[in-house]
């Protein structure tokens, strides 16, 4: 068993900055991939960023590079999304997400479905 703790969500102006953490704590076997996807009302959930915990490689959804940056502390078994030159249309709720069963193709990293754990939620809101 893996829990994930998710902070740092809160209201933002556009252009504005938010750091969200992810605490994860609990785990029996080592986490492959870290992740974080975002769910705005109405819509499906989507990929945001990922990290491969072992080698720091990192993966981001084309709407988000450039301004969003995954990051990991190994020590702290925990994961960040920084979030500059936020956009009201980054509004959704952040889920941070593990996955246990890699290694993973590098291709695996955007899909829900490699993640076997996932966190409660923390609402980022940007407002315009």
């Amino acid at each position: 068993q893996v829990q994930l703790v998710e902070s740092g969500g809160g209201l933002v102006q556009a252009g504005g900055s938010l750091r969200l953490s992810c605490a994860a704590s609990g785990r029996t076997v080592s986490s492959y991939a870290m992740g974080w996807f975002r769910q705005a009302p109405g819509k499906g959930r989507q990929f945001v960023a990922a990290i491969k915990w072992s080698g720091g490689n990192t993966y981001y959804a084309d709407s988000v590079k450039g301004r969003f940056t995954i990051s990991r502390d190994n020590a702290k078994n925990t994961v960040y999304l920084q979030m500059n030159s936020l956009k009201p249309e980054d509004t959704a709720v952040y889920y941070c997400a593990a996955g246990s069963g890699g290694p993973y193709l590098s291709s695996w990293y955007g899909r829900s479905s490699t993640y076997d754990y996932w966190g409660q939620g923390t609402q980022v809101t940007v407002s315009s």
